[in-house]
């Protein structure tokens, strides 16, 4: 509906409900007048009936619960009663003279009637005052409260929480080991120098459940790691390169695992290796030892050779 279009709804109900007020207006007013109230009470009391009766409309309007339901009753409750004073209006033509008169022949009827009247404008001055105190207090709910599943999306649906078991809280008198972790197979060599520590077993605690994650579906080809899987061979060979300029002291298995971007497992595996690689003591390579050459033995010397040689050298000599 448009703008206008609205605008001249409310316009016409505001223009029903002056001229209901106005017809109920005389027949409130003739009844005050016959139970006693002057001339200025008399044209004030539809006020107290009629007026409380659109208060508590507004009140059930805004009001939610119990606050609405109270409203709701409060607006029957005032509805008949200004039902039941038109009614005996219209069934004693005298009270149309003005003045105080009888509103019924029967003595109980009229008693009722007559406390009826009398306790409409003590009531509207505890109900109204109750109703616009709630009004005032009134909070409105969020509107995502207010919204119902059935028209939402299966993504903004919240999702169902799963109760994991928590950890135990005491441990048994022999808890059952650990399993050690597993190191890449390495070249036999000899005991490292420095053992690594063993940590103390923690005790588990008991952590809250995490809220489990939704299903994505399977990995694209693009998102996948590019780098091969490396063997042990190939990790230790690696970490033999990079570590080679490294000092002992800097031979960590941290600064390994994040040099080789490896697991810590892997990374104190490796250290204990290179650790006793260093430890060996290094032989001299083969091309740095002196070659050796036979020497043969020396030959007897007798006289004849020794007068011959000694002969030749003085031809030589001349």
């Amino acid at each position: 509906m448009t703008r206008a279009g609205k605008f001249w709804m409310v316009a016409a109900l505001l223009a029903v409900v002056g001229m209901a007020f106005r017809v109920s207006w005389n027949a409130l007013k003739d009844v005050a007048s016959a139970i006693g109230a002057d001339p200025t009470a008399s044209t004030v009391y539809p006020l107290v009936v009629d007026g409380l009766m659109a208060l508590a409309l507004i009140a059930v309007l805004v009001l939610i619960g119990d606050d609405r339901r109270f409203a709701l009753r409060v607006l029957v409750g005032y509805t008949a009663a200004s039902l039941v004073l038109n009614y005996v209006h219209g069934l004693v033509p005298t009270l149309h003279t003005g003045g105080r008169m009888r509103l019924a022949d029967w003595a109980p009827a009229h008693w009722a009637l007559v406390l009826l009247a009398s306790s409409l404008p003590v009531g509207s001055i505890y109900f109204g005052s109750d109703l616009v105190a709630k009004v005032l207090h009134h909070k409105p709910e969020p509107a995502e409260k207010n919204q119902t599943t059935s028209n939402r999306s299966g993504s903004d649906l919240p999702e169902p929480v799963t109760a994991e078991p928590d950890w135990p809280l005491y441990e048994s008198a022999d808890p059952a080991p650990a399993p050690a972790p597993t190191t890449p197979p390495a070249e036999p060599t000899e005991a490292p120098a420095d053992p690594a520590p063993v940590e103390p077993t923690r005790k588990p605690t008991a952590t809250p459940p995490a809220r489990p994650r939704r299903t994505t579906g399977t990995v694209p080809a693009a998102a996948r790691t590019t780098r091969p899987k490396r063997t042990a061979d190939e990790l230790l060979a690696e970490a033999r390169s990079v570590t080679a300029d490294w000092p002992d002291a800097d031979l960590t298995a941290d600064r390994i695992r994040t040099e080789l971007r490896t697991s810590a497992d892997r990374a104190r595996a490796l250290r204990h290796l290179l650790k006793a690689e260093r430890a060996v003591p290094v032989e001299p390579a083969e091309a740095e030892r002196p070659a050796l050459h036979a020497v043969p033995d020396p030959a007897p010397v007798t006289g004849e050779a020794t007068t011959e040689t000694v002969n030749s050298s003085e031809e030589k000599a001349s």
